[in-house]
């Protein structure tokens, strides 16, 4: 069974929609693999992203300094992944924030930074490199309320997986974002079931996790990938699977000449 069979036959098993796009790093033209790639998703902690590639940009232009100080105002602190909640220090680096948020996937670090930041100038800038659909619609929220913006992301595989073929280039800003996801801590989804040792940088990525989302988006080897799997509540599991066996089959793909 080919790639692409067998992610259709895993995205039919799925209790939801399973999205996946793949690119080949360094070669130009489309997709090497793509399945229900442009279908809108909601993106969970994978939109950190976005504000990581808008801070990596910044500092690589001089509009921000990665030894600016940000105080943490009571507003930023937030529940679920992260370390900050149970730190006593109020006061971080604007290059703390960042890899914080890339490597443990901080909420609270991710609010600091957002506010820093700005939300139009993330979206702006996803804008201005080829991400029109793929966007945040507000800062993280623990709990999310019915008066809140319904998720904190939305995207497609197809837009994510052409972010993460950027980051695999040589301008500032890519190394700095790669050097970020390469540092994340979370290899549970796409690479859980393949090779994924950080020593050999084989595998550098962002992962999404909520109630009913499970994302992740990366390069693996010469490969930039999306995979984006959302379902109905108490499906988590098979979208685990799902994400899993998807990672499983990139896995198997040839990788591109160097």
């Amino acid at each position: 069974m080919d790639a692409v069979a067998r992610i259709v036959e895993v995205a039919a098993e799925c209790p939801g929609t399973l999205a996946v796009a793949v690119r080949a790093v360094g070669e130009p033209g489309g997709l090497v693999l793509g399945v229900h790639e442009d279908v809108e998703l909601p993106l969970a902690s994978v939109g950190k992203l976005l504000l990581l590639a808008e801070v990596a940009m910044s500092l690589e232009g001089g509009i921000l300094d990665a030894e600016e100080t940000v105080a943490l105002e009571d507003d930023d602190y937030c529940g679920g992944s992260g370390l900050l909640l149970g730190l006593s220090q109020r006061q971080w680096t604007v290059g703390d924030l960042a890899l914080l948020t890339a490597a443990v996937s901080d909420n609270t670090a991710t609010n600091a930074l957002l506010r820093r930041v700005g939300l139009d100038r993330v979206n702006a800038a996803a804008a201005a490199l080829g991400l029109t659909r793929t966007r945040l619609l507000d800062r993280i929220r623990e709990p999310r309320t019915d008066t809140d913006p319904p998720t904190f992301a939305l995207g497609t595989a197809s837009e994510l997986s052409g972010l993460a073929a950027l980051v695999a280039g040589g301008q500032g800003w890519q190394v700095q974002l790669r050097e970020w996801m390469l540092a994340n801590t979370d290899h549970g989804l796409v690479p859980a079931l393949v090779r994924h040792d950080q020593e050999a940088a084989w595998i550098a990525n962002k992962t999404g996790t909520d109630e009913g989302i499970r994302t992740d988006v990366g390069i693996m080897g010469g490969l930039a990938y999306a995979v984006l799997a959302s379902g109905p509540p108490g499906s988590d599991q098979s979208l685990v699977t799902a994400v899993r066996q998807a990672g499983l089959t990139l896995s198997h793909l040839p990788q591109p000449s160097s």
